[in-house]
């Protein structure tokens, strides 16, 4: 009865802190900033469609739900990853993780978006002044975990954002929180997970660059320069409600299948399905696709998702590489590269 209340206190305090992501996108379709934030990580999850709230545990977690960081098997976990994203943008990845006895887990990660180069013009030379720019996208994160029984456990990650677009720039801090179930209702196999993302005060641009040349009106100053104030912009929040259910048909075969339903305060409700297949805990095919029946138009612009894994065991070391490939619109359909070693 105590883990039950507990549990229901923290649902009750997570749904309240997020209150205003209920509200849904509506009229702030698209307008939300810090966009990296949305980019996943990891191809297991990413060849779910996302519907892994429940299903990823240890240090491939981390960007899904922070509660299962501490579910993961090794004591000490590294894991990287790189996508080849829409627009010729590449993501690349690195976290590790510990578990500390009596303690919980912790988790460091660093994900960067590299554009690329990209020319500089003015009204002068809207051809190009032959010069080049480069943004850069990064986000610092720290997550702690801890199971607060053989079936409930919770997790917090702080993210540091920074963007920078030649002459300007913007830092902002997000929280991500999670908590997580197993076996629900005393269902073996049944899996529950809330997790509230990228909650967070306003970030604003600024620098040198909002500088312009400008004469003050009616006073008597020569022509100089003047800051222009950026607008602030909110965090894409999104409140996320997960179920799954692993279904064993032997002590070789095993199906997970998963279902996610995601709530904006930027863009229309979102339904994700994903499927797990497991030989031997060894090789993983793994199937997924979102779906948007709020908006008016099929504005997704990722498609079905497909991927596949492989678990090896290097005599007390854990080696696994997991594959996924992303259908999308208008661009070229996404790769993702994972490898994870734990100890």
């Amino acid at each position: 009865m105590k883990k039950i209340k507990l549990i229901s206190h923290l649902l009750l305090v997570a749904l309240f802190i997020s209150s205003s992501v209920w509200a849904g996108g509506g009229s702030r379709n698209g307008t939300a900033g810090a966009a990296q934030l949305l980019v996943p990580v990891g191809a297991r999850g990413i060849s779910m469609a996302g519907a892994t709230l429940v299903g990823a545990t240890g240090v491939e977690a981390l960007y899904w739900n922070p509660a299962n960081l501490s579910r993961g098997g090794s004591s000490t976990n590294v894991m990287f990853s790189h996508m080849n994203y829409i627009a010729d943008i590449n993501v690349e990845y690195g976290a590790v993780s510990t578990n500390i006895e009596g303690f919980g887990a912790l988790a460091f990660s660093i994900k960067t978006l590299d554009v690329g180069e990209i020319p500089v013009t003015t009204v002068q030379s809207p051809d190009g002044t032959g010069q080049m720019f480069s943004p850069q996208f990064m986000t610092f994160g720290l997550t702690y975990s801890k199971m607060l029984s053989d079936r409930i456990a919770v997790g917090v990650t702080a993210n540091l954002v920074t963007e920078k677009i030649e002459l300007v720039s913007a830092t902002g801090l997000a929280f991500n929180i999670g908590i997580s179930y197993k076996n629900l209702g005393n269902v073996d196999g049944l899996s529950f997970a809330l997790v509230i993302k990228n909650l967070g005060p306003q970030m604003e641009y600024a620098g040198s660059g909002l500088n312009q040349r400008a004469n003050a009106i009616d006073l008597a100053r020569p022509t100089q320069y003047y800051q222009l104030d950026a607008a602030a912009f909110e965090l894409p929040s999104t409140l996320e409600l997960g179920l799954g259910y692993n279904l064993n048909f032997n002590q070789t075969n095993t199906l997970s299948l998963a279902g996610v339903f995601q709530n904006s305060n930027f863009y229309g409700d979102e339904y994700k399905f994903g499927a797990e297949y497991s030989y031997n805990n060894t090789f993983f095919v793994r199937g997924g696709y979102t779906m948007m029946p709020e908006l008016e138009t099929d504005n997704n612009v990722f498609g079905v998702s497909a991927g596949f894994g492989l678990n090896y065991n290097l005599g007390g070391a854990a080696l696994k590489f997991d594959y996924a490939f992303r259908e999308a619109k208008f661009f070229d359909s996404n790769h993702v590269f994972t490898v994870t070693l734990g100890l």
